[in-house]
């Protein structure tokens, strides 16, 4: 298979809410909008797109609709410290306070309206335990 373009697709009774959220903080811009379904782009790289879906509407087959559950997304960021002050000052809940962990990441986890669970992302170098664990050309550095 030869994927041309990949995107997660957030599944919310509320649509408008949630893609008011994603372009309030951020800093994606709409595409397509539509009262069951927007389709959302980064403003600062236009490869990096999401959707939020009405979970009820009927090109979702019966046994999947609903909301979203079990879905982290994460966005890897240049400077995890200002977007945890920015996000923090702006209300979002921290779910879990910005932290360094071994395996490489500078990191801190929010949600959105729905409750789903944003991890906002520096990769950081390992330590040497889990620097062996990766690929060499993946190791954060």
């Amino acid at each position: 298979m030869r994927c041309t373009s990949f995107y997660p697709v957030v599944m919310t009774a509320a649509v408008a809410e949630t893609a008011a959220f994603y372009v309030r903080h951020f800093d994606f811009q709409p595409l397509f909008e539509a009262d069951w379904y927007v389709h959302l782009q980064s403003r600062a790289d236009p490869a990096v797109n999401l959707a939020i879906l009405d979970g009820r509407h009927p090109t979702i087959p019966a046994a999947g609709r609903g909301s979203a559950a079990g879905l982290l997304l994460n966005f890897e960021v240049e400077d995890c410290d200002a977007e945890y002050a920015r996000l923090k000052s702006a209300g979002l809940p921290i779910l879990l306070d910005i932290r360094d962990e071994d395996f490489g990441q500078r990191h801190f986890i929010t949600a959105d309206p729905n409750g789903v669970m944003i991890d906002i992302i520096k990769p950081i170098p390992p330590s040497a335990e889990f620097a062996a664990q990766y690929a060499l050309e993946a190791v954060p550095g």
